[in-house]
């Protein structure tokens, strides 16, 4: 990951909640498609995996008014959906589940 250009933000006067309300950190002018190598070394640091899954229209649908009343992408608030999932049945059989995060 080298030669990673970094773009200088706007620093002074901003706050935590500036970037939480969208006023710091949501301009296009800042957006830029990362790379394939870049986002393979991301996977593989946070230990994911892409796959393809079908589900209804509706259910993304629905999914989609979740997360964004939740403030986030719909993939991981499914995510998020799964893991509680796993750790409650998981528990339920007695086992720890220690290596997901």
């Amino acid at each position: 990951m080298k030669n990673m250009r970094k773009t200088k933000l706007p620093q002074e006067g901003s706050s935590p909640e500036m970037w939480d309300n969208r006023e710091l950190g949501a301009s296009e002018k800042y957006v830029r498609k990362s790379s394939t190598t870049r986002e393979k070394a991301v996977d593989h640091s946070l230990g994911l995996k892409t796959i393809s899954i079908r589900l209804q229209k509706t259910l993304i649908d629905a999914i989609k008014d979740l997360a964004k009343d939740d403030g986030i992408g719909y993939q991981p608030y499914i995510r998020q959906i799964l893991m509680r999932h796993v750790r409650r049945e998981k528990a339920k059989q007695g086992k720890h589940v220690e290596t997901l995060k």
